[in-house]
């Protein structure tokens, strides 16, 4: 053999350079690459929040080159992009889930309601991401898609509590009424997870806790 041969000599160059291309992470062998990727935004995302995650950041995570992403989401707004994406689709998921959950007839939309905060409570740094727009790519069809899917819950929700069919053109009421619950919800699920509602769970009775807090917010008692 020539001197070439790597397998001459367990010190030479080519044995070296093979045992280093075995170890390079780009050799990625765990199936879908993209939903791994996005796994690993997320953890970063949930760790290091939003100025930890970059491409890089993912790449590393994942154990492959800092090419991967690129080629995946095209830039970091892609990738926050299509995490967004996958949040709104998991926020949907999980607002049909409580609403099935639902024991009371007519129970839907707070439900829905609960579910939303839930989500938001669990998913913390997903959740701000999501209505983050000067960080997404709204263009994105996908995004755009998951963004409508969920929001189209809500806007069903409402028309089956005014027992009204809901039409792709909303009347002034209807819209007003989806206004209403979405800020509702959206705004209690901000206050909670920045910790804005401690000074007002610290005046509650005794054994109320913020799980009661939100169903007297979302079921108001009739004086």
């Amino acid at each position: 053999m020539g001197r070439g041969d790597g397998r001459r000599d367990r010190k030479g160059g080519v044995r070296r350079r093979s045992s280093a291309l075995a170890k390079r992470p780009d050799r990625y062998h765990h199936g879908d690459l993209r939903a791994a990727l996005l796994a690993a935004a997320e953890r970063i995302l949930e760790r290091d929040g939003l100025a930890g995650l970059t491409l890089r950041a993912a790449a590393r995570e994942t154990g492959v080159s800092h090419a991967a992403p690129k080629n995946h989401f095209g830039d970091l707004a892609g990738m926050l992009s299509d995490l967004a994406a996958a949040g709104f689709d998991r926020l949907a998921e999980t607002m049909r889930a409580a609403v099935r959950d639902a024991a009371a007839p007519g129970a839907g939309m707070k439900a829905m309601g609960g579910g939303y905060v839930a989500f938001a409570r669990r998913y913390p740094a997903l959740f701000v991401l999501m209505f983050r727009g000067e960080r997404l790519d709204m263009r994105r069809p996908g995004l755009r898609k998951s963004a409508m899917d969920a929001m189209q819950l809500l806007v069903g929700a409402v028309g089956e509590r005014r027992g009204e069919t809901v039409d792709a053109t909303l009347t002034l009421e209807q819209a007003a009424q989806v206004a209403g619950a979405w800020s509702l919800v959206h705004g209690f699920a901000l206050l909670l997870i920045d910790g804005r509602l401690q000074p007002l769970a610290a005046r509650l009775p005794a054994g109320t806790d913020m799980d009661a807090l939100l169903a007297a917010v979302l079921d108001p008692p009739s004086r």
